[in-house]
């Protein structure tokens, strides 16, 4: 598989099947994504894969603690969202919903697809990817990179993914699941399995603008 078709490929998967990952792979592909760029090769990204009993633990916490977030640390987007991100963002959840047939005024649907979340969209694997409190945006940019290279990569192996920084919002829960590093923050999460390519969640992509609304080339 070329690298233009595993991008292609990729995007957040929102229903997958049962079917077990074997550990070794998961191993495999997290050291081969450890060559992701890295500023002056601090590798500050520590992740945790977690599958089996212990998932299943988590998710049975998860069904309890869904509505009940802890504090995060960090602000998943910025507040007051602005023109264009407002509507890309709007649009993105539109089109999302309705692909599940749920329309905007039925709120119980929403809540309750919301929560499946914290069921990992019915992934056999979740990662969970912290850093340092004492790093910084560069170093966050870091484990950025080492998680999209991760994703292409589980591409390459078909395997699919779905990066969450919903789990920020129940970093305590993590915690006390996986047992965070001391002295670490949870960034973000990810569901690891392979996509149900039956599943209508699965049958859209999300938007991207042309490249004329972000993009300049001068000297050419």
């Amino acid at each position: 598989m070329d690298v233009i078709d595993a991008v292609n490929r990729r995007m957040s998967v929102r229903a997958f099947k049962p079917d077990p990952v074997d550990g070794a792979v998961v191993r495999e592909l997290l050291e081969a994504a450890s060559r992701a760029p890295s500023g002056g090769n601090l590798q500050p990204w520590r992740v945790q894969a977690v599958a089996g009993e212990p998932l299943k633990a988590l998710k049975a916490t998860m069904l309890q603690r869904v509505a009940s977030p802890d504090e995060t640390e960090y602000a998943v987007y910025p507040p007051n969202l602005w023109e264009p991100l407002r509507s890309r963002r709007f649009q993105v959840g539109e089109d999302m919903y309705a692909s599940l047939n749920i329309p905007r005024e039925d709120k119980l649907a929403r809540q309750q697809w919301f929560s499946t979340n914290g069921q990992g969209f019915g992934a056999p694997v979740q990662l969970f990817f912290s850093i340092d409190r004492r790093c910084g945006p560069p170093q966050w940019s870091d484990v950025g990179m080492f998680m999209q290279t991760f994703m292409l990569l589980a591409v390459e192996r078909g395997l699919d993914t779905c990066p969450q920084e919903f789990w920020s919002h129940y970093n305590q829960v993590v915690d006390a699941h996986v047992g965070l590093p001391e002295g670490h923050m949870l960034f973000s999460g990810m569901a690891l399995g392979y996509r149900d390519e039956a599943a209508p969640v699965n049958l859209w992509r999300s938007r991207r603008d042309p490249f004329e609304a972000w993009g300049e080339l001068k000297g050419f």
